[in-house]
């Protein structure tokens, strides 16, 4: 009876806090409408969730909508992926090798620390004005964060349980699949969280630079033609479009766990 009390007071608590959350929300959008209706803020340079809601329908009807989305997920999600994998390799590889870690190590956090869009026109003359641009700029802005992220966690993995498998005359591969992967399933499940979001503000980044359809173009055209309705609609776009990506890697956490 105390363990259903206990778990129907902590249902009781996710439910108050989504509702605040929601209530939160609603009084943001009213208080902004209300004030652009007034006239108290300027609407034109604030636009009004109105006028978003009326935009967003529009560039649904015209079939726009779903197509920039699509472009800008598909981005993402490669990005993301390639993002990953080739992570989860180096900093393996980093892992089994004290002398490569130390040697690129400085190397890590001087790339990451250096500005990513300063990179744009080199990657655009290299690559070309295409997608590929925009998903190789995705990459480079998540990639040293998700190495760095991935490396520290596995060379702080317990060393007992380590150890206790090299005295039992385990590989280095044993060691590596069944001990310090496994350990570290919690440290890459919250990379792939950085990651998603990291990808997501490269992509846009890119789309920036060079696109001709995408979240980012809608926001960059917008901006272009001083309608501020699309740039604000755009953006409202961009927040939902981060939350769906985000729970995909709740998703993945849970079926991972």
């Amino acid at each position: 009876m105390n363990q259903y009390k206990y778990i129907k007071s902590i249902k009781r608590r996710k439910t108050l806090v989504l509702l605040s959350q929601i209530l939160i929300s609603i009084i943001f959008f009213v208080i902004w409408e209300l004030l652009s209706k007034y006239k108290v803020i300027n609407p034109f340079i604030f636009s009004s969730p109105s006028r978003i809601i009326k935009t967003i329908i529009n560039l649904f009807e015209n079939n726009r909508l779903i197509y920039h989305i699509w472009v800008t997920s598909y981005e993402t999600l490669i990005a993301f992926i390639i993002t990953f994998i080739i992570s989860l390799i180096i900093s393996i590889i980093l892992y089994e090798s004290w002398f490569l870690s130390k040697i690129f190590d400085p190397y890590l956090t001087m790339l990451n620390s250096l500005p990513k869009v300063a990179l744009g026109p080199i990657i655009i003359i290299w690559v070309g004005a295409n997608t590929k641009s925009i998903i190789l700029m995705a990459v480079l802005i998540s990639l040293i964060v998700s190495i760095q992220t991935v490396y520290n966690g596995f060379i702080n993995t317990d060393k007992n349980k380590i150890k206790l498998l090299k005295t039992f005359g385990a590989s280095k591969k044993d060691i590596l699949f069944k001990v310090v992967i496994p350990y570290n399933y919690n440290v890459i499940i919250n990379s792939l969280k950085i990651n998603i979001s990291m990808c997501l503000i490269g992509v846009i980044m890119g789309e920036f630079l060079t696109s001709k359809a995408g979240i980012g173009y809608l926001i960059l055209y917008g901006s272009q033609i001083f309608n501020l309705n699309l740039v604000m609609s755009g953006i409202v776009i961009l927040i939902i479009l981060s939350i769906v990506l985000y729970e995909l890697t709740k998703y993945i956490e849970k079926r991972l766990t």
